[in-house]
């Protein structure tokens, strides 16, 4: 059978000859989309936006005896 090597080179090789004429677009597009991201991050930075905040919660460990610490 095929290793997880093996099947990683012909989807990259499929990907390469199906998807050739996209590649260049899909390539510009990341990029602009990087720079976007990029600048509006140093304007939030600039203006002194929010500071990004943790979306968990940190939930007390019980003791041996069932008491939260």
């Amino acid at each position: 059978m095929f290793g997880i090597g093996e099947i990683a080179i012909v989807l990259i090789v499929l990907i390469l000859v199906l998807g050739a004429k996209k590649l260049p677009e899909l390539a510009r597009s990341a990029g602009k989309s990087a720079r976007i991201l990029k600048s509006e991050a140093r304007a939030m930075k600039a203006e002194g936006g929010p500071e990004p905040q943790a979306t968990y919660q940190v939930r007390p460990t019980p003791h041996e005896d069932g008491t939260a610490r």
